[in-house]
């Protein structure tokens, strides 16, 4: 703990927006890990199979019974749909879209922020080495001659605070491709199971044309 201790207090002020920068992205890789991998349980195609099911063997209010329980964006896409199946293709597919709106920005909740630190820890970084370096000069310059023990404490700011930023967007940066990767797979299985419980509900007549 000391050393660790130790080498934020020689990286200087900038350690301190390094340090805010890496709360704020593990917090959102924390909460994407439980909503992105703890709550989309479940194949959105194997859903609405079930609904189908559902459907023809206890009927329509079994298959919203059933659905109500499910905290799956694709069940409460499908719910918001066949809550509206007397009113008419039109209605339905309507329906569907205003809450798969709703869902898809659920899913990039957050993102913008893990982008925003994988940006900005670098950049921070740099501006430490920029500092440090001008520390050094300045000592250097106070000093009348170049003694490695005068610039020693600036150059190590500058060579703490770029290291430090790097390793903070390093894997920041990581789980957010691994998190882009996850939405865009559940987003595209989102799009094809709506598509297709529509034409359902209206090959069967459940839906009017």
């Amino acid at each position: 703990m000391a050393t660790l201790i130790d080498y934020f207090s020689r990286g200087g002020t900038m350690m301190w927006l390094l340090l805010i920068l890496a709360i704020i992205g593990l917090a959102f890789i924390i909460e994407r890990l439980i909503s992105l991998f703890g709550k989309l349980r479940g194949n959105p195609r194997e859903i609405m199979e079930d609904v189908i099911k559902k459907i023809e063997a206890q009927g329509i209010d079994a298959a919203l019974a059933y659905l109500k329980k499910e905290k799956n964006p694709v069940a409460k896409i499908l719910e918001a749909g066949l809550e509206k199946v007397d009113k008419g293709r039109i209605v339905v597919e309507e329906a569907m879209t205003m809450k798969a709106t709703a869902e898809f920005a659920f899913l990039d909740r957050g993102m913008i922020y893990l982008q925003a630190v994988a940006t900005l820890a670098p950049i921070v970084g740099f501006l430490g080495t920029v500092t440090g370096m001008i520390r050094a000069f300045t000592a250097i310059a106070a000093a009348g001659e170049v003694e490695p023990t005068i610039v020693a404490s600036g150059i190590s700011e500058a060579l703490i605070t770029t290291a430090t930023g790097l390793l903070i967007a390093a894997p920041v940066a990581l789980f957010y491709a691994i998190f882009a990767d996850r939405v865009n797979n559940f987003t595209r299985g989102m799009e094809e199971t709506s598509n297709a419980f529509i034409e359902y509900l209206v090959e069967t007549g459940v839906v009017e044309r």
